[in-house]
Parts: C-alpha cells; sequence; structure tokens
C-alpha cells in the first residue's frame, strides 16, 4: 500500500481512470511525471496557453517519496523547475495548482479523512464521520511571482505551519490552527450550503480513488497473501487529503498509507526543552477511528456473537426496565455480556459495498485484473514457464483443432526467444499487468 499511494504511482493509477472514465475523474489535478515527461509538460502547457493568452496558471512540485511537505514548491513556468541537482534519483509530479480553494477565516485549509480499507475481496471501505482541517498561518492569496514561495499562506501541511509564529493551538476543537471537520461543515451549513451534497461528493472521491488503486493493488497481495484463507488477512488505515474548491467541490491533493496517529504536539518550555501537550482535536478524531478499526476487525467477534446470542426481549418490556428502579443493574449487567455495549456509537460508516450499485461500472481494470490473476495464476511478476502457458490458453479456451498444444508450445518458444533479444530499456518499460 505504501508503494502503491506515492505520488507517482497514484497519479498513474487516477490517469489511467481518467482516459477511460473523463467525467468521474475530475476530482485530481492534471499532473505530469518527471523527469520522463518534461517535454509532454513543456509542450502542453505551451499549447494551452497559445489556445487561451489569458491563461495564467500555477503549479505545484512534489517529490514522489516526500512528506510532511518536503520539498514541496510553486513555479509559474515550466523553466522554472529545478531540474539541476537530483531530480534524476527523486523524480516527483508536477500538478496544476488550486488557486481558488474555499477559505474559512480569509485561510486555506485542507481536510485529512481517514478511510478504513478493510479487506480487499470482497471490497470493503468505511469512512470516519469526522476528520481534521488544518489551515494555513497566513491569509490566502492567489499565487504572484513575489508571494510563491510564502508556505504558510499556500501549503496546508501541518508540519510546516506549526512552526509558523501564527500557529494557533487551541483547546476547543472548533478554533485554532487545527480543528475538527464537522466544526468546519456546521459554519458552512449555518450559511446555507448543502452539507449532505458535500458529504456525497466526498465519499464518491474516495470510492474512486480505491476502485483506481485497487486491480494493482490486487496482484501484489495475491503474490503475498495465501489463498484459501478465510476472510480478511490484513487492512490499512488510509489517511486522504482533501481541498475544497471555492465552488465546495472536493479536490484530491494526496493519499497517505501511515497517516499520524498522534494525539499530543510538542509544546517548547524554554530552548530547547519541549514537552508532549495532549491534542483535543487530534484525541477527539483519532481515538475513535483506532477504536472502530479495532472493533471492526476483531477476528474473534463473530464467535463471541454467536456464543451472546440470546433471545431478545420485546422493545416495550426494555424500555419498561429503562423507566424504573434499579435498571442501572440491569445494564451493567448487559455490559458486562458485551463490552461494545458501553462504547460510543461508531464513527467509522461503510460505504461500500454499501453504495456498490452506484460505482460498478468503474471497476472495469479490477476486472481485467481479476483475470490476469485467475488465468495466468502467476505471483506478481514472476516469470510464466511453459506449463504455465499451456494452462493459460486452456482457462482461456483459446486451444482448438487448428490451434494444437504442440503449437503453443512452438508459439511460446517464440515470444521467450522474442522476450530475450529485447533490450533491458524495453523490457523494463514494458507493463507487467
Amino acid at each position: 500500500m505504501t508503494e502503491m499511494v506515492r505520488k507517482i504511482t497514484l497519479s498513474r493509477a487516477v490517469r489511467t481512470m481518467q482516459d477511460l472514465f473523463p467525467e468521474e475523474y475530475n476530482f485530481y489535478p492534471r499532473s505530469w511525471i518527471l523527469p520522463e515527461e518534461f517535454p509532454l509538460f513543456v509542450a502542453e502547457v505551451r499549447m494551452m496557453k497559445e489556445n487561451d493568452p489569458a491563461w495564467k496558471p500555477t503549479f505545484i512540485v512534489k517529490p514522489d517519496g516526500g512528506c510532511q511537505g518536503d520539498g514541496i514548491y510553486l513555479i509559474k513556468d515550466p523553466s522554472d523547475i529545478r531540474l539541476a541537482g537530483n531530480l534524476q534519483s527523486r523524480p516527483a509530479v508536477v500538478q496544476e495548482y488550486i488557486c481558488k480553494p474555499l477559505l474559512i477565516d480569509k485561510l486555506k485549509f485542507d481536510i485529512r479523512l481517514y478511510v478504513l480499507l478493510k479487506s480487499l475481496e470482497p471490497l470493503e471501505i468505511y469512512i470516519a464521520k469526522d476528520g481534521l482541517s488544518r489551515f494555513c498561518t497566513e491569509p490566502y492569496q492567489e499565487p504572484t511571482l513575489k508571494n510563491l514561495h510564502q508556505v504558510f499562506m499556500h501549503l496546508t501541511n501541518y508540519s510546516l505551519n506549526i512552526h509558523s509564529g501564527n500557529f494557533i493551538h487551541s483547546d476547543s476543537v472548533n478554533t485554532g490552527s487545527k480543528r475538527t471537520f464537522s466544526s468546519i461543515l456546521y459554519r458552512l451549513s449555518s450559511k446555507g450550503v448543502d452539507i449532505k451534497k458535500v458529504w456525497s461528493d466526498i465519499i464518491s472521491l474516495v470510492i474512486k480513488t480505491i476502485v483506481a488503486l485497487t486491480p494493482e493493488l490486487k496482484v501484489y497481495y495475491q503474490s503475498d497473501i495465501p489463498t484459501g484463507k478465510p476472510g480478511p488477512t490484513c487492512f490499512q488505515i488510509l489517511g486522504f487529503d482533501i481541498l475544497l474548491m471555492k465552488n465546495l467541490k472536493p479536490m484530491l491533493l494526496e493519499v497517505n498509507a501511515n497517516p499520524s496517529m498522534r494525539i499530543e504536539h510538542e509544546q517548547e518550555l524554554s530552548p530547547g526543552v519541549f514537552e508532549n501537550v495532549p491534542s483535543p482535536v487530534d484525541e477527539e478524531v483519532k481515538v475513535a477511528v483506532i477504536r472502530d478499526t479495532l472493533r471492526l476487525m476483531d477476528p474473534y467477534k463473530k464467535k463471541k456473537k454467536d456464543n451472546l446470542s440470546q433471545p431478545s426481549e420485546p422493545a416495550s418490556e426494555k424500555k419498561e426496565q429503562l423507566s424504573e428502579g434499579g435498571s442501572t443493574d440491569k445494564l451493567e449487567h448487559d455490559s458486562s455480556k458485551n463490552p461494545e455495549a458501553s462504547l460510543p456509537s461508531p464513527c467509522l460508516k461503510q460505504v461500500f459495498p454499501k453504495y456498490a450499485k452506484q460505482f460498478n461500472y468503474l471497476r472495469l481494470v479490477e476486472r481485467v485484473a481479476a483475470l490476469f490473476i485467475r488465468f495466468l495464476g502467476v505471483k506478481g511478476t514472476t516469470r510464466l514457464g511453459p506449463t504455465g502457458f499451456r494452462t493459460f490458453v486452456r482457462n482461456c479456451k483459446l486451444s482448438n483443432s487448428n490451434f494444437s498444444m504442440a503449437t503453443v508450445d512452438i508459439l511460446y518458444i517464440d515470444i521467450t526467444r522474442r522476450w530475450n533479444s529485447m533490450g533491458m530499456d524495453h523490457k523494463e518499460s514494458a507493463p507487467s499487468v
């Protein structure tokens, strides 16, 4: 998963889906991969400027393996890319910068949402009902040559803005430089914004992104996880970073495979002396995510449910017991039988397969990957031998009276000879799936 959500891999996966379903995948900024697509980037920008002379774009360059805002910078022209240095050893993605974000208190912010990928087969996705809103610490202005380097204005990364003198640590989840997403939604709702529509668009973005990642992820998974094991053998909590545009359309910035789960921050007491201070907003969101992930992934949950299942009492009797004296004893007895009865209501909401019907038509590439796994039966990039090639031909029902197994063997030898005669450059560029 860490490999799948790196900036270059994510961009490639989403681009594949953009080629197939351009209208459905317009939530990801136009992107180019450096250094291999630098000439293409230059040519496309030049062409777009010629077609629309009024277009004054800004681009953001993100190192592929970077995190916490490291190495990110803004440019106005392709010629400003820092080709000198180690771009060859540290590839990057360059994206069209979103110049018109939604502002709160004149500040740009992004949303960190936690997504649980419970299993791949069947695909199960949960989204936390609340997230974090992380604010810049300088009032936003559209990018100009003068303010391009003002990171506290343009980059929402918490790890950068915490070093700003304007960063506000707050004991309230509704104020400060890091707040709950629900507090932002409350403010928007008070201004007449359709909050259900905002959430619906975000859920759609999350599902479509995971659908884009799933095909290759399944191939890797199949190569590492033994087949035939019942139930999910692993899970992942993902951190989706999303930006709301001025028109409230959500845009995907990136996906984190290992999002921070810290619920405290460092405070400098004196020069060089720090202490860890609780962060109410982090605790509010992250504790619920971890707690509910463990509840959902508990491998013995079904067994416990079966053991605890007893005939339920009529609802009228339950009401009477709760309103009568001594009902506390009854509740304590219930919670001792089922510890989850005393826990808060779940914060993780299932969005897939709940909304599967709406998105199944997008799973085209995933079905191709399933065919690859089923018919080739190979692990990852393991080379296919002559017996495996015969099995593949049989499973695909390609052999007939005119295409005998002897012909299949000759075809295998011919393909192998051609492959071995290819240069290494061609082999490396050939797709594995």
